[in-house]
């Protein structure tokens, strides 16, 4: 290896190491109380070096969240190219979004709680390029090909995007956050209400 290329390496990998430390110390400290000096602290670099590679805490919490983003859009653009039938990849598509958030809570968190306005306005995140959009364009693609297909009943694409989103939302914010709840299995809480949504929008 070339000494660009482990150059190359070496700042993706502090990259990583900055982004990381800055999701638990958002999840920690809360959007308000969060600090590049207290991240550099963390780190064990001055602020200036993390000033290198990010601008403000604002650029740090949309890197994390299009991080996010990614992991999304990657899997949806996995799952439409293995499932031949509409329904069978809306429903993979749905209890991986469950899954993420099990598995990943603070990612979850950051991503969707830390601050609600992190892409703007409703008009500044459907019109600029971002993860985020693309993962909702490509979500949003994978229902309308149920509709097309006949499978769920035609209505406002964004309408019935969304509501399915959201109901996946609630049981993993619920789950999340209300730790003291004796909730059932989650797998089974997941195909259930994957399950059950579907149908409830089928034709």
């Amino acid at each position: 290896m070339g000494v660009k290329q482990k150059r190359t390496r070496y700042k993706e990998e502090f990259r990583r190491e900055i982004l990381d430390a800055a999701r638990k110390l958002f999840i920690t400290e809360g959007y308000e109380k969060f600090s590049m000096r207290r991240l550099a602290k963390k780190i064990d670099y001055s602020p200036t070096t993390i000033y290198l590679y990010f601008k403000d805490k604002n650029e740090l919490l949309h890197a994390i969240c299009e991080d996010v983003a990614e992991q999304f859009m990657k899997k949806l653009c996995h799952i439409r190219s293995l499932e031949s039938k509409p329904l069978d990849a809306l429903r993979q598509a749905l209890l991986y979004l469950i899954e993420f958030g099990f598995d990943n809570p603070n990612e979850y968190k950051v991503f969707f709680f830390i601050r609600p306005n992190v892409y703007g306005t409703q008009k500044e995140f459907m019109e600029r390029e971002s993860m985020a959009r693309n993962s909702y364009l490509e979500f949003r693609k994978i229902v309308q090909e149920c509709i097309d297909a006949g499978k769920l009943r035609r209505m406002d694409i964004d309408v019935l995007t969304q509501a399915l989103a959201v109901a996946t939302h609630g049981l993993i914010a619920m789950i999340t956050y209300n730790k003291s709840f004796p909730w059932a299995d989650r797998k089974v809480l997941a195909t259930t209400l994957v399950d059950g949504l579907l149908r409830g929008f089928m034709e």
